[in-house]
């Protein structure tokens, strides 16, 4: 099961996925990666989030 949007091959970090979200939703990167570390600190944890985005998005091209 994939999700249609695609990690980034260009804005990524460690392997695309606040890139590709901020791509895809036409968000600036380094905002978007502050509030991605500021939800990292919150009950929910960012940190899974990430892992299932990175399983659950397409590889870029």
């Amino acid at each position: 099961m994939h999700i249609p949007i695609k990690r980034s091959s260009n804005n990524k970090i460690l392997a695309g996925v606040v890139g590709g979200l901020s791509e895809h939703f036409n968000w600036n990167p380094a905002i978007a990666r502050i509030l991605w570390v500021i939800i990292s600190f919150t009950p929910i944890s960012g940190i899974i989030a990430y892992l299932v985005l990175w399983l659950l998005m397409e590889n870029p091209e």
